[in-house]
C-alpha cells in the first residue's frame, strides 16, 4: 500500500463526514427545546449496524440533581421519604406543571440548589445516570454535527429528522442532529458499554461510518497504532494521533459507588504511551490493516495512568499523566460477538 493510501484513510477518520468517532450525551427534557439539557458528556464510536461502544465508568457516577421528574414517580420515589419541611422546599423548587403532570426544575435561589443536592443526598435518591436512563429522567443520545444543515449531505435522510432531534447553533457554526441510543450491556470490569441505537430508520443508521473490530491481542511493537478521540480544545474537532503499547498490566482499581457497592476494574489491559485528552474515556484506539487499507479498532480508552512526582520533597497529590489504560477488545471478544451476531 502506499502511504497516500494510508493518509486518505487517516484523514478520513477526522473528517466529520467520514469519522465514526461521536459522543453520547444524556439529554433531559428532549423533546422540549426550551428546558433540553445536556450532561453525562463521553467519547464513543459505531462499529457498524447500529452499535456503539464506549466506556462503563461514566454510568455509575451521580448526576446529584435532575431537570425534571413525572409527578407520579415523585409521589412514589421521593414524597414518602421527605418530611415536611424538605417536601414544600422540593416543591417549590419543582413546581407542578398540570397539563404534563410533570415537575421542572425553578430553582431560582442559588442556595436552593445546593439544598435540592442534599436533600436527595439525605434520603438517599438514586441520580447515577444509569439509574437516570432506567427511570427515564434522562435519554442517552449521540451526538451528530455538521457544518451543513443536512445529515451526511443528504436531503432524503435529514427529513427523518424533526425539531426535536434537529438544531443549529450559530455559535459554533454546526449543525447538530441527536440520536436515541439505548444501553445494551455494561462490561463494568472492563470499563466497556455496548449501546444499540434505536427508534431510527435504518437507511440512517447505514449511512453512519463505522470501525471494524480487530480482536488481536497486539504486541509492543506497533508502528500503525493510533488514538482517535476529541480535538485538543474542543469535543467538537476530531484528532488521530499515534499512540505505543507500553506495556501490559493485570490491572485492579476499586470504583467507589455508594449505591450499588463498590466495584473492581480489572483484568487485562494495555498501558500506552502517547498524547490523550482529559475526556478521551471511550475513545477508539485503531490499527491499520495493510491487507484491506482499512483502520480497525483494536481497544477502548479506559482511564489516565499517572506516574508520581516528587515536588518539594512532597509526593502526595503530585501527579503527571503521561501514560493512559486501555482495555483490548479481546477481553469482550465472546460476550461482544453474541450481541453483534444476535
Amino acid at each position: 500500500m502506499s502511504s497516500n493510501q494510508k493518509l486518505h484513510k487517516q484523514l478520513e477518520l477526522t473528517n466529520e463526514q467520514t469519522s465514526p468517532l461521536f459522543r453520547i450525551m444524556c439529554i433531559q427534557n428532549r423533546d422540549e427545546p426550551h428546558r433540553r439539557h445536556f450532561e453525562n458528556n463521553i467519547c464513543a464510536f459505531h462499529i457498524g449496524n447500529g452499535y456503539i461502544l464506549s466506556v462503563a465508568h461514566n454510568l455509575k457516577t451521580e448526576a446529584t440533581i435532575f431537570k425534571s421528574i413525572d409527578n407520579g414517580r415523585y409521589l412514589t420515589d421521593i414524597f414518602p421519604f421527605m418530611n415536611s419541611e424538605q417536601a414544600q422546599l422540593f416543591e417549590s423548587c419543582y413546581p407542578l406543571e398540570l397539563g404534563n403532570q410533570r415537575r421542572y426544575a425553578n430553582i431560582t435561589n442559588p442556595n436552593d440548589f445546593q439544598n435540592i443536592i442534599n436533600l436527595l443526598r439525605q434520603i438517599n435518591y438514586d441520580t447515577r445516570w444509569i439509574t437516570m436512563m432506567e427511570r427515564n429522567l434522562c435519554r442517552p443520545h449521540l451526538v451528530v454535527q455538521f457544518k451543513d444543515n443536512k445529515f451526511y449531505n443528504n436531503p432524503e435522510l435529514t427529513q427523518h429528522f424533526n425539531p426535536n432531534t434537529y438544531f443549529a447553533e450559530p455559535g459554533i457554526q454546526r449543525h447538530t442532529f441527536l440520536i436515541e441510543v439505548q444501553l445494551v450491556e455494561a462490561f463494568y470490569h472492563e470499563d466497556i458499554a455496548l449501546y444499540k441505537i434505536i427508534n431510527t430508520p435504518q437507511e440512517v443508521i447505514d449511512a453512519m461510518p463505522s470501525l471494524e473490530v480487530d480482536y488481536t491481542l497486539l504486541d509492543d511493537h506497533q508502528e500503525n497504532y493510533y488514538c482517535l478521540q476529541s480535538s485538543p480544545t474542543s469535543e467538537i474537532g476530531k484528532l488521530l494521533n499515534k499512540a505505543q503499547i507500553d506495556g501490559f498490566t493485570e490491572h485492579f482499581a476499586i470504583f467507589q459507588e455508594r449505591f450499588g457497592g463498590n466495584y473492581n476494574l480489572e483484568g487485562l489491559r494495555y498501558l500506552i504511551k502517547g498524547y490523550f485528552r482529559f475526556g478521551s474515556s471511550g475513545a477508539p484506539y485503531v490499527v491499520y490493516d495493510e491487507k484491506t487499507n482499512s483502520f480497525k479498532v483494536n481497544a477502548v480508552q479506559s482511564e489516565a495512568c499517572p506516574i508520581q512526582l516528587s515536588i518539594n520533597n512532597q509526593r502526595d497529590g503530585n501527579f503527571q499523566y503521561v501514560n493512559a489504560i486501555a482495555t483490548p477488545l479481546q477481553v469482550i471478544q465472546e460476550r461482544l460477538e453474541q450481541h453483534l451476531k444476535g
